[in-house]
């Protein structure tokens, strides 16, 4: 029985009503077809499955099932529209603690099904779908490189429940030699060490940040709307140069500047 008390169980039935999901994923992807203003929308969400076959993604991880799951809920999407003639919006709602940490998943290859899901985002970007991620809890490790990461736009919530790193705080603590207590102190003069979404908006990554609670998704019609705007600011565009473009990113400025240096020479 899949577990719908995960803020991405919640706002993707806040944000769609409550839709049925389509048919034949795996219990811990969620995909939802709907409408932004009236536009076609699939919504797609990694929620908790306790009864998953592998015990590392049981709490919303992004495991070899969800990996692959994501990728064909994107190209399904894709193929389908391709007949229509139209490119509808994909919404990642992103509520994942990470990859699914495991030696089964290893062996099986969980670095191929992650880069399959992120490939397919980024395929469907680059074919004209507006592709959001809408991060409403945890957008950690490669669980979101796999799922949110590669939208146009990345919107947030707001609140201690939303965070973003590169890893858990128990594996930084772990991989730096330090306390979680030592990690948490870093972070408070490193910003890119930092978990919450405050921090990492700082750095210039999101499209933008909403005052509202990720707990509060009687919201829903506000998100709704932050998600129609990013729609229309996409228009034709199909890479990541927006965020390029934002306050923050200055040293990856010069960083892309000296590379096309170096390559033009």
């Amino acid at each position: 029985m899949t577990d719908t008390s995960s803020l991405g169980a919640r706002w993707l039935a806040a944000l769609t009503d409550n839709a049925a999901a389509v048919p034949g994923y795996p219990a811990s992807v969620r995909v939802v077809d709907g409408t932004l203003a009236g536009m076609a929308a699939r919504f797609i969400a990694v929620v908790p499955d306790p009864d998953s076959r592998y015990p590392r993604a049981r709490n919303g991880e992004v495991g070899l099932a969800e990996g692959w799951a994501l990728a064909r809920a994107v190209r399904e999407a894709m193929s389908a529209d391709d007949a229509a003639k139209a490119r509808r919006a994909i919404v990642a709602v992103v509520d994942v603690p990470s990859q699914a940490y495991g030696r089964t998943e290893e062996a099986y290859g969980l670095h191929q099904a992650l880069a399959g899901a992120a490939e397919a985002y980024a395929c469907a970007r680059r074919a004209g779908h507006p592709v959001l991620g809408l991060i409403v809890g945890q957008a950690m490790s490669g669980g979101f490189l796999a799922h949110g990461y590669q939208a146009n736009r990345l919107i947030a919530l707001s609140g201690d429940a939303v965070q973003v790193h590169a890893m858990g705080k128990q594996a930084a603590a772990r991989i730096t030699q330090r306390s979680v207590e030592g990690v948490e102190a870093l972070a408070r003069t490193i910003t890119p060490m930092a978990y919450d979404i405050d921090s990492y908006a700082s750095l210039g990554l999101l499209y933008r940040r909403l005052d509202v609670a990720a707990e509060d998704t009687s919201r829903a019609e506000a998100v709704r709307d932050a998600l129609v705007d990013a729609i229309e600011d996409i228009g034709d565009t199909r890479d990541l140069a927006d965020r390029h473009a934002r306050e923050g990113r200055v040293a990856s400025h010069e960083v892309r500047r000296r590379l096309r240096e170096q390559w033009a020479g």
